[in-house]
């Protein structure tokens, strides 16, 4: 219930009736009872599966109105459409929204990504680009419309998101045909809760008055609710219904490269086009780059290696090294946030991050990750130190794990790896706990490197005064604290603190072990 009493306008994903729980459409049995019979000795690639049936959820009303972890918003490259279903979220999550988007620099075609649901009852909107449908370029409408699905499926694994509510992608603005653009689908989310959905409870196809009759009649062909029914939909499934993927196959343009192209080939006249395309990839020439599409079906099935994994962080992490190099970051760097001073006792480098001059909710955090790379990425060849100062931060400066953790899945190993310690100097209470569950339960490897210092004392223990560049309101802080907290018997520990305490407070004469 809403304050007031008023009634909630969301509904929740968990009131609405699975697919598995609607009963079978009266006399539809008998009208295919005849041709039954010659159905019988064939398979349905669709079989009959009550465990996936029960992650299916045919919903009729405004998708922006479901409590589920995320919902999908069909828009244009710029995300900027102002279809009937783009309209109704942004109404919903409010203003927020269209900034938040603003920063994804638009998306492309066939592409997925994901903002934060705001004020709507979804925790994540995920957004996709369908294609514009021309009957001359159909095949490339159908695998852009296939990508849409699978993107959006795949993020949602990724996130590992529990529910996820799936609008029509195809608008009419757009021109896809409905009933085409709905096998497309059915099948791709089908094939990808077969491989990959173990963890994804429900997935709602939401839809219009409109779009339901075509839905209900075509759900029976992709989710039987019995054998029954999977015999009777069996005549009606088309004859293209994509590769182990879902995705569309166009056999003329699978290419074969000959072991040997300077030999003629003596192959039977009778040999299939399976046959051919089963060589496909096993060639010395094809095996010189590794199948990207492949590579991210082992990803979802998490049995890639270790040395291909560390090959594709490694890509990934350049890619974002030359966006670096390329974009303008000088607003970023004029919060002089973050710069380089002197060497630690043991010579390494030191690097100062100033938390008070990182405004998070007035910058792009996007720039912010792009600017730390590049400066960081040439320290970090050998050892080094980061010193971090959380003096006077309001909440404004406080990064979220969220940022945190996609820097470090970013950031190339030697970030991790040449990291000696971390000082987190002037810390709160609640930023101490943080911490501890960051650093336990969210990345690994960096618990043992970080090191609170409650007074710059300490941290010149480790660093020399001359060595570090500390900005003025730390001076100013670190010596107010000094007389308040640690004057000895003065009077400021005693207003502040009662005697019983005084041996739990630091003296400011601790020191670190230099690693």
């Amino acid at each position: 219930m809403d304050p007031l009493g008023a009634r909630s306008q969301f509904v929740e994903v968990q009131t609405l009736s699975t697919w598995e729980r609607q009963p079978d459409p009266e006399g539809e049995e008998e009208e295919y009872n005849d041709s039954l019979v010659s159905q019988q000795a064939f398979l349905s690639p669709f079989p009959y599966r009550e465990d996936i049936n029960r992650k299916i959820v045919l919903y009729n009303g405004d998708v922006a109105l479901l409590n589920c972890t995320a919902i999908v918003n069909t828009s244009n490259e710029t995300l900027t459409d102002k279809n009937p279903i783009s309209e109704s979220i942004h109404t919903y999550a409010g203003p927020e929204l269209r900034d938040e988007m603003l920063k994804l620099k638009g998306c492309r075609t066939g592409e997925a990504k994901m903002t934060k649901g705001f004020n709507l009852a979804a925790r994540f909107i995920i957004h996709t680009v369908g294609p514009k449908y021309k009957t001359k370029y159909r095949t490339a409408a159908e695998n852009s419309l296939y990508n849409c699905y699978r993107n959006v499926m795949q993020l949602a694994r990724e996130q590992a998101m529990a529910s996820v509510a799936v609008c029509v992608v195809s608008t009419t603005k757009r021109g896809y045909p409905l009933e085409d653009a709905t096998h497309i689908a059915f099948r791709t989310v089908r094939r990808f809760l077969e491989n990959y959905g173990e963890s994804i409870e429900t997935v709602v196809f939401a839809v219009t008055d409109m779009e339901e009759p075509t839905y209900r009649k075509l759900l029976p062909l992709y989710y039987p609710r019995s054998e029954e029914e999977e015999r009777a939909s069996l005549p009606l499934i088309p004859a293209d219904i994509g590769n182990s993927e879902g995705e569309p196959v166009v056999p003329e343009r699978q290419i074969r490269i000959a072991e040997k192209p300077g030999c003629l080939e003596v192959d039977s006249e009778a040999e299939t086009l399976d046959s051919d395309l089963g060589q496909v990839g096993t060639h010395a020439f094809s095996r010189m780059e590794g199948d990207v599409d492949k590579q991210r079906k082992l990803i979802l099935q998490g049995q890639l290696s270790d040395a291909t994994m560390q090959k594709q962080h490694q890509r990934n992490y350049n890619r974002w090294l030359c966006r670096a190099r390329a974009e303008d970051l000088s607003d970023i760097a004029a919060l002089k946030a973050l710069y380089q001073t002197g060497v630690d006792m043991c010579g390494r480098t030191v690097m100062v991050l100033v938390g008070r001059n990182i405004p998070v909710t007035l910058i792009d955090m996007e720039k912010a990750l792009l600017y730390f790379i590049h400066v960081m990425d040439h320290i970090t060849v050998k050892e080094y130190v980061m010193v971090y100062f959380h003096t006077l931060t309001g909440e404004h400066n406080h990064l979220d794990s969220e940022f945190l953790k996609k820097l470090h899945e970013i950031v190339d190993a030697k970030f991790k790896n040449n990291l000696r310690a971390f000082y987190f100097v002037h810390p709160s209470f609640r930023s101490k706990v943080s911490t501890w569950f960051f650093t336990t339960f969210s990345v690994s490897g960096m618990k043992q490197k970080v090191h609170h210092v409650e007074t710059l004392q300490q941290l010149f223990t480790c660093i020399l005064p001359e060595q570090i560049d500390i900005p003025p309101f730390v001076l100013e802080y670190d010596a107010r604290m000094v007389i308040v907290y640690w004057a000895g018997q003065g009077p400021g520990r005693d207003a502040l603190c009662p005697p019983s305490m005084w041996p739990l407070m630091p003296t400011g004469n601790e020191r670190f072990t230099i690693l």
